[in-house]
């Protein structure tokens, strides 16, 4: 079956997203209920939208942002970071991929570089950003391969396990010659 990329009304389908997302990140319902707060709580922001990828009407993936408010958490963790890095006028006049997911069994397909590509080709500010796992990773090979660069390493944000990168691409977003 095809892949099919759409508007997603993530706040009434914000299971179904979290089940990817869980897949994806291999996490525990705790977890899920946390983040199903704060998914609920982000798509009431000015701006913010989302993407699913479906196949066969089944949600293997999606994509969700909005642009950037330096008052929102995420800015106030890694503005310092990026500060420190002489970078955080990134955080004006930037779209933020908020979580971008794609289920396991749909990975390497092109679905998560067709939901990014596609939402921010709609931005209206002049670049991206989002945070990723620091670790060299297939996601982080994407992000690179569409433009993104590391703005800062090894930002940490509270109750993550793991260190994460900002990473900043102008849009619009780089596309592969002769690829999708």
């Amino acid at each position: 079956m095809d892949l099919v990329i759409g508007p997603l009304d993530l706040a009434a389908h914000v299971d179904e997203a979290l089940a990817v997302q869980a897949a994806a990140f291999g996490l525990g319902p705790d977890e899920v209920a946390v983040r199903r707060q704060i998914v609920l709580r982000h798509m009431t922001h000015p701006g913010a939208r989302a993407l699913g990828a479906t196949v066969g009407g089944d949600l293997v993936g999606f994509v969700y942002g909005m642009p950037n408010d330096r008052t929102q958490w995420w800015s106030t963790v890694v503005e310092p970071y990026l500060r420190a890095e002489g970078n955080d006028s990134w955080l004006d006049d930037s779209f933020v991929i908020t979580e971008l997911h794609v289920h396991p069994a749909h990975q390497h397909r092109g679905a998560g570089r067709t939901l990014i590509t596609t939402i921010t080709d709609t931005a209206a500010e002049p670049r991206s950003i989002l945070s990723a796992i620091d670790t060299e990773s297939p996601a982080r090979g994407l992000y690179r391969s569409l433009g993104y660069k590391d703005l800062a390493r090894r930002v940490l944000f509270p109750s993550a396990p793991k260190p994460y990168a900002v990473m900043g691409a102008p849009l619009p977003l780089r596309r592969p010659s002769g690829g999708r």
